[in-house]
């Protein structure tokens, strides 16, 4: 089975803060380029929770139909106070065209309530939303739900979820449910970056993680060559090199990925609606070393680096 690389889209703004469909577009350009084999939009990279109702729906159309079928899409659709609130968003956010309503766990329960709470507000859900594929993302806002193998068990028994977005960043709890998912129409992708090599040795359909919007064609690389026994001694070099800047990147994200784009030629701007720390000059340069080490990965993995030049002026 060929391992996927689904990139988590960031949200681009023009300079009054709106939504920039244009650069959408170019993004969708830039990442197909690279090799990517799906789309999560509307999720914590895209700013969800600081766009509002009618935007996530507008930006997940657009992109449903921008990508016009070449790749699967999936979004978040879990919004609103109440199961029956949520519900009919996920009817809407469905009807953009998507492939999956992905839920996040973190809005089923509050931090101390039991999974059996969990399990009842999901079952609820299921109920009221007919046969909608759907999916899980172990989203770290509100706060982060990780999914117990047993809940997860529970859940695929419905046949209801063809999706999972785990952020558990444990080897041992990604093995585990990797378990319980075989044979089942589950796809299950690691976020962490960290775990890439690990996780997709171990099963999973494939990563979807932050870092693809920095360097996506390293991502879709890996994807490819984990499994491959004449390459591993790059895939633990590349492995080793993701693992050290994953830090980096993650300051001041998703400004710093908007930043690293724009080293890239892509015509982002660093604007972002989300409560989100600017990037100092120092910062600044750490993206910049980060960028040079990208382009001697490419060089030493043989990667063609995606041309931008294209998608700048789209």
């Amino acid at each position: 089975m060929q391992k996927k690389f689904v990139p988590v889209m960031i949200t681009p703004y023009n300079l009054k803060a709106k939504i920039d469909f244009g650069v959408v577009e170019n993004l969708v350009d830039f990442y197909l380029a690279a090799g990517v084999k799906g789309f999560f939009a509307n999720c914590l990279s895209s700013e969800m929770y600081s766009i509002n109702e009618d935007e996530r729906l507008e930006l997940t159309r657009h992109v449903v139909n921008y990508v016009n079928g070449r790749v699967p899409i999936v979004a978040t659709g879990s919004f609103g106070l109440t199961i029956e609130d949520k519900a009919e968003f996920v009817k809407k956010i469905a009807d953009t065209g998507i492939d999956s309503v992905i839920l996040i766990t973190g809005h089923f329960a509050h931090v101390d309530e039991p999974d059996d709470v969990l399990w009842e507000r999901f079952h609820k859900l299921f109920s009221l939303t007919g046969n909608i594929p759907l999916g899980l993302y172990e989203c770290p806002a509100p706060y982060k739900r990780i999914i117990s193998p047993e809940i997860l068990k529970r859940l695929l028994d419905t046949n209801r979820l063809n999706y999972h977005k785990d952020t558990s960043c444990n080897v041992d709890s990604v093995r585990e449910k990797l378990a319980i998912a075989a044979g089942s129409k589950l796809e299950f992708y690691d976020a962490h970056t960290p775990n890439a090599v690990a996780s997709l040795q171990m099963g999973a359909a494939g990563m979807s993680s932050i870092s693809g919007n920095f360097y996506p064609e390293i991502l879709v690389w890996l994807c490819q060559h984990a499994n491959d026994p004449d390459r591993q001694e790059d895939v633990a070099w590349i492995q080793a090199e993701l693992q050290r800047v994953d830090p980096l990147i993650h300051i001041a994200y998703p400004m710093s990925a908007k930043y690293f784009l724009q080293l890239r030629g892509l015509p982002v701007r660093t604007i972002s609606r989300a409560h989100v720390l600017e990037l100092t000059p120092e910062q600044k340069e750490v993206l910049n070393n980060i960028y040079r080490d990208f382009r001697k990965w490419c060089e030493r993995l043989n990667i063609r680096e995606v041309s931008t030049a294209a998608a700048a002026y789209h």
